[in-house]
Parts: C-alpha cells; structure tokens; sequence
C-alpha cells in the first residue's frame, strides 16, 4: 500500500476552514507554538511532501536542504518574505499566497488605526474610564480633521488603492507613490502621483501598504521623519521592517510627529515592555489587518488549495515564485 503524503503544518486551523481538504494526506500538526519547522515537524521534514506556513515561520535555505521530497510550501499570508523563495525557485518547489483576500480587511483595519489614533480615542477612553471626564470641555480630547486633509499613500497596490478610495470618501486630497505610474487611479480619485519626498513633505496622513524588499527596509528612518509635517499620523500595515524602529520611537517622543498606528511592528511581536508601548501616540494591534471571520477562512482556503495543487503536481492557484513552471 502506498503511503500518504506527509503534510507539515506549522500552527492548527479550525476544523471546519479544512474540511475534506486534507484528506488522504497524513498531517503532521506542530505542538507547543514553536515557529518554523522544529520539534516534532523536524522529524518529519525529509518525508515531507508539502508544507502549510504562517507568514512569520521562517524558511531558510537550511529547512530545504532537508526536504528532499517536499513539492510545495504554501503559505496562508501574502508577503513570502520569511521564505527563500529563490532557493525555492531552484529546486523547482512552487511557492502558494494568499493575494487580493485581505484587501478589504486589511484597508479597513488602516482607516480603523487612523480613526483611533486622530480623534484619541485611547486617550479619551482612558480618561473617561479612569475618572477625568469631569464634563464637557471645548478644548478637551481635540483630534485632527480628515475633511480637507492630505492623505499619502506609499504603496498604491490593491490595498492602498482600497485605503486611497476609503479616504476620498472621507474628503481627503490624495497623494501616493508607486514604483509604477498610475494615471487612470489618479484620475478616478482625483490624487496625485508624487515622489517619496513630496509624499513625506505635504502627507497629514502617511498610510504604509509597500512589501518588504531590500529597497524597503528601513525606508522610515529618521531622515523621513525629519520631512514630515509636526502633526503628521503614520499607520503601518505593511511590513513592521519597513520603518526603523528606534527613529520611529525618537520622532514620537519628540514631537515630531503627531501620533503613530501600527499594526505590524520590528520585531514582532513587539516585546511587553518595549517603550513604544508607554506612548499615548502610539498604538498597536498584533497584526490583525486580516482578522475577519470571513478573510481569515478565505485565507486557509486558498492555502489549502495551493497545498493540495502542490502535491499532486497540479500549477498552483496563487503561486509567489511562477517561473518555477517555465520549461
């Protein structure tokens, strides 16, 4: 009798998001939390046909070395940046995402953060829980007005694209940059495509939506900060490495910015005790940009069905590294 094809995974999804989906596999399920392939998955890894990842399991060229039978690794994120998609690509081992699914979460997690962090709604919570509301107050609790401001958009993919027309809505002038030209976006919102220094210059809002390169990293850094606008409000939902980390802390304890939302953080997850946590500038979600019941199943879905297009040979739905199928 043939065996099942060994199946990795590295976290467990609810039994109803699979299914039958992994039917006729042998799943081999990590315990205790452990990120990546190690403990008990380790074990497994040179029989392994396919594995099912997070997008901060990590996936060096060393995993691969030891998958001698592994055909695919599918990822239930979008950004592959914590695999090596280029060893990957080598060894002919196709690389499944998760794109478009979590454009609108994602984007409405963005306007969420910017909401929250402009019109100090921590703050105003705080004080009201904690007795210091004593009564109405015309200049208590003042946030910034979106109508009439200036949001930038760095990044205009699909999700800042959503962020950019969730924006327009609210009144804001638009402005964005993009390694491509845009001009039929820029017409439909009425923004402007600029470069990195006018985005940082003029930006009242400064929304992050870039994937991680080596171009990327660090991009945020405390030459940025010095050009933006003293009551600027930056949101990350990108990649927490694409902004430095300690220039953020220093601009927010400064004051030069206003105020800051992060959903993704460097490192992550950002330690309990890091100062960033003391600031009341500063807020921070556990990268839940993709947090709704529905993107969430959407999400393993899709992962599922990479997964098993992988293993049975079959070109993979969403796949990171396509030219692993050119002849």
């Amino acid at each position: 009798m043939n065996e099942r094809p060994i199946v990795l995974m590295t976290h467990p999804l609810p039994a109803e998001w699979i299914g039958n989906d992994l039917d006729g596999f042998e799943v081999i399920l990590e315990e205790g939390g452990a990120k990546g392939i190690q403990g008990k998955l380790q074990e497994y890894l040179p029989r392994a046909a396919g594995i099912l990842c997070l997008l901060d399991d990590p996936l060096p060229e060393s995993i691969l070395n030891s998958a001698q039978n592994l055909r695919v690794i599918s990822s239930m994120a979008v950004g592959v940046d914590n695999i090596d998609i280029a060893a990957c690509t080598r060894r002919g081992i196709p690389v499944g995402h998760t794109p478009g699914v979590l454009t609108d979460g994602t984007a409405d997690l963005t306007l969420a953060l910017l909401l929250s962090v402009s019109r100090l709604l921590t703050a105003a919570n705080n004080d009201a829980r904690e007795g210091r509301w004593a009564g109405w107050n015309p200049t208590g609790w003042l946030g910034a007005d979106f109508n009439g401001s200036t949001a930038g958009i760095l990044g205009m993919g699909k999700i800042g694209s959503a962020v950019a027309r969730r924006l327009a809505g609210f009144g804001c002038r638009i402005l964005f940059t993009n390694r491509s030209s845009k001009p039929e976006l820029a017409r439909e919102l009425n923004a402007e495509q600029v470069d990195l220094d006018t985005l940082l210059i003029e930006s009242d809002f400064l929304c992050l939506h870039i994937s991680l390169t080596d171009e990327t990293r660090g991009l945020i850094n405390g030459e940025a900060f010095q050009k933006m606008k003293s009551n600027a409000i930056l949101v990350n939902a990108a990649r927490g490495q694409v902004v430095d980390t300690k220039a953020l802390l220093d601009a927010l304890q400064t004051g030069q910015i206003r105020a800051a939302g992060l959903d993704v953080t460097d490192p992550e997850p950002l330690p309990p005790d890091h100062p960033l946590y003391q600031l009341e500038n500063c807020l921070i979600t556990p990268h839940i940009g993709s947090a709704t019941y529905g993107t969430r199943r959407r999400m393993a879905q899709i992962a599922l069905n990479n997964l098993r297009y992988g293993i049975l040979g079959k070109k993979l739905e969403h796949c990171a590294n396509p030219e692993v199928y050119i002849p």
